[in-house]
């Protein structure tokens, strides 16, 4: 008979690491009993399979802990596949949005404002295609919501290796992420020898609390969660289109098989896609979600964008935008700009990403606008921006 360790992962928001505390060895009855009680209909405990140790599983409760059941027997397994690149430290000092606000495409932040960060927040790397559009990827926990379950989830994720960069409560619109929204993500499974995790300029993952076969967003009044909102701004502000690209994600596993998996659709095309449309993936979800929701055309918190005079000029994206691991367009026009006005340092580019050769250009021309000292450090001010009129990306 089967035996298997027991253990309690508790994960809150003053430990973003779960904290394991070891129960020891239970039999195959009491395995078996746990298994009945979470298949009883209205039971607070919700059964995952483990997705890659064969007889493993862990029991989602309603106090928000969660309980792991491990053959005594099993094998190791690897917790970074399917996407095993060794994981990247996030940059303590990261950007945060903080507004609804953000210019779209302007470089989007790498956190948003209020949420909870689970894990050591070093979760991917860089993305593989930088140079390929921007997207989003929507996933369902296939799990029931509400705020007792989101820490459980999280902490689910955490141990099967497999977090997205945000997690998202329907119910109590919590927010939470695993990484910053720049990096790559671990919740899709290779397309082969591509890494479908980090595909594109960014490819922000989302797992959101419930079942792809009750769409959460029946019922969902965006304007009256924050949070979501937030979370939509941001994927503005990284350049992700209000498009789905693959078309409305479908209702049954059948259609989705039906319909396919377009590669030349996912790596081309910018948007927002279902976990269902991405190749080399075999799973559904999120179901039909609205997409007049998901992500709608912006709120009513979201400023809609101004039609500029000719010529278009680049608004002041803020001091904080230009760092190393910036990458953005606005960056490629201001290098022209300075190119143009005589102050360009570079021995190639001007290019999107942000370098010492930006910083000595940019300084070169606060020297010509006769800045002197400190204030020709090479970090681009509201007044002197305004004054290159960096044309509008």
């Amino acid at each position: 008979m089967t035996t298997y360790h027991v253990a309690v992962d508790h994960l809150d928001d003053t430990s973003p690491e779960p904290t394991t505390t070891y129960l020891g060895t239970v039999d195959q009855a009491h395995v078996d009993e746990v298994r009945a009680i979470a298949a009883l209909e209205d039971s607070p405990r919700h059964v995952r399979e483990h997705p890659r140790l064969e007889g493993a599983f862990m029991v989602l409760r309603d106090d928000g802990d969660l309980d792991v059941y491990v053959p005594t027997d099993a094998a190791e397994y690897r917790v970074y596949e399917p996407d095993p690149a060794a994981k990247t430290p996030s940059d303590a000092e990261a950007e945060t949005a903080e507004s609804l606000d953000m210019p779209r495409g302007g470089g989007g932040p790498a956190y948003i404002s209020g949420v909870t960060r689970f894990g050591g927040q070093a979760i991917g790397g860089a993305m593989d295609t930088p140079g390929n559009p921007p997207r989003a990827t929507w996933h369902t926990t296939e799990s029931p919501a509400g705020a007792s379950y989101f820490t459980s989830i999280a902490a689910y994720l955490i141990r099967v290796g497999a977090e997205p960069q945000v997690i998202y409560d329907p119910v109590s619109d919590r927010l939470g992420q695993f990484g910053p929204l720049n990096k790559s993500g671990r919740a899709l499974r290779n397309d082969g020898a591509r890494r479908t995790n980090r595909e594109g300029r960014v490819n922000i993952q989302v797992e959101v609390l419930g079942r792809a076969a009750a769409p959460w967003t029946k019922g969902f009044d965006p304007d009256s969660k924050p949070n979501f909102r937030k979370l939509l701004a941001a994927m503005r502000a990284h350049g992700i289109p209000d498009t789905w690209p693959a078309g409305k994600p479908l209702a049954t596993a059948a259609a989705v098989a039906k319909a396919g998996r377009s590669r030349t659709t996912w790596q081309t095309k910018g948007g927002h896609f279902s976990h269902g449309q991405v190749p080399g993936n075999d799973h559904w979800d999120p179901g039909a979600i609205d997409t007049a929701i998901v992500p709608g055309k912006g709120s009513s918190s979201t400023k809609p964008p101004t039609t500029p005079s000719t010529p278009a000029y680049e608004p002041f994206p803020g001091a904080a935008f230009f760092h190393g691991g910036r990458y953005s367009s606005i960056i490629t026009a201001m290098g022209r700009r300075l190119v143009a006005e005589g102050c360009g340092k570079y021995k190639q580019g001007p290019g999107p990403n942000w370098t010492n050769a930006d910083k000595a250009s940019y300084a070169a021309w606060q020297r010509k606008l006769g800045y002197s000292g400190a204030d020709a450090d090479g970090i681009p001010g509201k007044t002197s921006w305004e004054k290159l009129r960096v044309p509008n990306t």
